[in-house]
């Protein structure tokens, strides 16, 4: 059904109220659209939502209804009358309730950037391509808002309200910072600008980031990996803090290894398939190689920047 804007509706309405109070006859067509509002309102309101509207209509329409009742007449209209303008109303008012106090608000960036202030005062950079969806009950006691895509979230203090961002597989939960939030394909990260923030994935401990650190899971699923950035000559260079595999194939945590360290591990095929469970936290590529091979029941060898993992 074609989009009819409220105060159209609200004209329409009001006509057939005086139309029918008249004792004119409704039309056949006008009769098809009422229809087809009443299929299109079932369609975008669901049972809760139609309940709660109708509530509020009957509510706000008791005391009137209860006077009619009473004399069998209200302003010149008789109950009969005024019963079927509410029954128009309440069928009108679900769909106009839900977009008023529960259909979240969705905000899409096409083709450039688009800032968003939300009630709280924060405020968010959509990149290209996402979508931000916020509730209606936002700002709530925890601040909670979904994340498709990529964007640059400044967050307004408050220490007794969490903000967190629902992303597409993980979280971050902030009570006022500057961070961003990328996700490209199954390739997820937290950068983090000011402040603190907690990133939570399915199967991975929880992460804090300080300024200048990055949270990535390297586009695989339980994974997660803390990196810090450090300035030397004149260069941010990388370095790894913390690294965990949670039930993941040796060989993509072969490939994580040796992209982080820029090694090469060489290890028996029979075991490229073997699931890893590990923390490696703050250590060197040969206190991690010897974890590593710890944890496999096999032996490393080094020969300059290849590990040899073997039985």
């Amino acid at each position: 059904m074609k989009s009819i804007k409220y105060k159209q509706i609200e004209a329409f309405v009001f006509k057939l109220w005086q139309r029918e109070t008249s004792g004119e006859k409704i039309s056949p067509k006008e009769n098809q659209v009422l229809e087809e509002w009443r299929i299109h309102i079932e369609k975008e309101v669901d049972q809760t939502h139609r309940k709660e509207s109708k509530e509020r209509v009957l509510q706000a329409l008791e005391p009137y209804f209860v006077q009619t009742i009473q004399n069998n007449r209200f302003l010149g209209f008789t109950i009969y009358q005024i019963a079927a303008v509410i029954l128009l109303l309440i069928s009108l008012g679900s769909l106009l309730t839900y977009h008023t106090f529960f259909k979240p608000d969705v905000y899409t960036a096409v083709s450039g950037n688009r800032n968003i202030h939300l009630a709280d005062g924060s405020v968010v950079t959509l990149l290209p391509g996402a979508e931000l969806t916020v509730e209606k009950s936002f700002p709530a006691e925890t601040r909670i808002v979904d994340l498709k895509g990529d964007a640059v979230f400044s967050v307004a203090k408050s220490k007794i309200h969490p903000f967190i961002v629902r992303a597409e597989g993980f979280s971050t939960k902030v009570l006022g910072t500057v961070f961003k939030i990328s996700q490209s394909g199954a390739n997820k990260a937290v950068d983090l600008y000011e402040g603190k923030v907690a990133v939570t994935s399915a199967g991975t401990p929880v992460s804090y980031l300080k300024p200048n650190q990055t949270w990535t899971n390297f586009g695989l699923a339980r994974t997660a990996a803390v990196i810090t950035f450090t300035k030397k000559s004149g260069k941010k260079m990388p370095e790894l803090l913390s690294l965990s595999f949670n039930d993941v194939a040796l060989k993509e945590v072969a490939e994580v290894l040796q992209k982080s360290y820029e090694i090469k591990i060489l290890y028996p095929k029979d075991t490229a398939g073997k699931k890893i469970t590990a923390d490696f936290t703050g250590g060197s590529a040969d206190e991690n190689m010897e974890a590593l091979a710890f944890i496999l029941g096999l032996e490393v060898q080094k020969d300059d920047q290849t590990y040899i993992l073997k039985k």
